[in-house]
């Protein structure tokens, strides 16, 4: 029994330094020591020795016991001092090189233009109203004065969706539904900014998706002159103050009159250039009188109120303002474009 405890305790020395890891370590641990181990097998056989013999070889077996685990635990140790080691070695940091540089977002120069465009209007007393961009076509054109035989509707061939469904091609349909969600003949002033979508080409000056902040004043002895005053102030506010503005003549089935309204060239200020075809003048909005017809159909009666309506795209604000000659830049998602702003 005594050589047999020897001859264990030498196996299991042996095979406990030369445990490369935690788990191998273990295995020899349940080996030697476990349930079912050697050691444990040999107190299980005491009961066929000597009634003399017992107490020597049990305390033999609980000293080679001792020294066993003492040496798994100096090993266990020694283990995992050496796994945190490498680990330290394969995980480590060079805290001496430069820390990442965290990007830092900013608006996009559309919404920048648009922010702007919003706070001029409302320190001018103009709310914000909103719409839905799936429109009906009777908000979006018959509301309007564009029944369904207009040839103005050509102008704005659209993305249909159902017969009586479209993608709006404007936000005038958020006026009507803003004067038809009001008491009749109650003043408004309003702007209406928003996504809007006409079939186009997509080139370097259209898209079949921009952006545009219409306008709506009504109210009792609104003139022709509260339009004139109120683009020219805007403008001014946009493009500097010396900003010269000039109305034409032209024809929107929603106002009588109508008028395009031009700026003087932001680019050679009016001496004439190529962005301005040698004219001096950039178009930049339309504008004119709200139609009787359409107050009539949203409930107000233009023998008591008159109002004043305007539309600009902001993409066009927006390239003017910043010198941009190529619309697609704004939807592109180039970060060497947009990095400029």
């Amino acid at each position: 029994m005594e050589q047999q405890l020897s001859q264990i305790k030498s196996e299991a020395m042996a095979a406990i330094k030369a445990a490369e890891n935690l788990t191998v370590l273990n295995e020899q641990r349940v080996k030697y020591l476990g349930k079912k181990g050697s050691l444990t097998a040999i107190l299980r056989g005491m009961g066929k020795l000597p009634a003399e013999d017992r107490p020597r070889v049990g305390q033999l077996v609980n000293d080679v016991r001792k020294e066993l685990e003492t040496v798994l635990d100096e090993q266990q140790s020694a283990l995992k001092e050496a796994e945190l080691t490498n680990r330290l070695a394969s995980e480590k940091i060079d805290v001496t090189l430069p820390g990442r540089r965290q990007e830092i977002g900013h608006l996009h120069p559309l919404t920048l233009t648009l922010n702007k465009l919003k706070t001029i209007f409302k320190s001018m007393g103009y709310s914000i109203a909103e719409g839905p961009q799936i429109e009906t076509d009777y908000f979006n054109f018959e509301a309007l004065n564009l029944p369904k035989d207009h040839p103005a509707r050509d102008m704005q061939d659209s993305f249909y969706i159902t017969e009586d469904i479209l993608m709006r091609t404007q936000t005038s349909p958020v006026q009507a539904r803003t004067m038809q969600s009001h008491e009749p003949n109650s003043p408004i002033r309003i702007i209406a900014p928003g996504r809007v979508y006409r079939r186009d080409d997509y080139d370097a000056t259209h898209s079949p998706m921009f952006t545009q902040v219409e306008g709506l004043c009504i109210d009792k002895d609104i003139r022709f002159s509260d339009l004139k005053g109120t683009l020219t102030t805007a403008m001014r506010q946009v493009f500097g103050k010396d900003l010269e503005l000039r109305f034409r003549p032209s024809f929107f089935p929603f106002t009588e009159p109508s008028a395009e309204v031009d700026i003087s060239c932001v680019m050679c200020h009016g001496k004439g250039c190529r962005v301005c075809k040698g004219t001096g003048w950039l178009e930049v909005l339309g504008a004119g009188m709200v139609h009787p017809r359409v107050l009539e159909m949203s409930g107000y009666d233009p023998k008591q109120v008159s109002g004043f309506a305007f539309g600009m795209g902001v993409e066009r604000i927006a390239m003017l303002s910043y010198g941009i000659e190529d619309l697609r830049l704004f939807f592109d998602n180039d970060l060497r474009f947009l990095k400029q702003f």
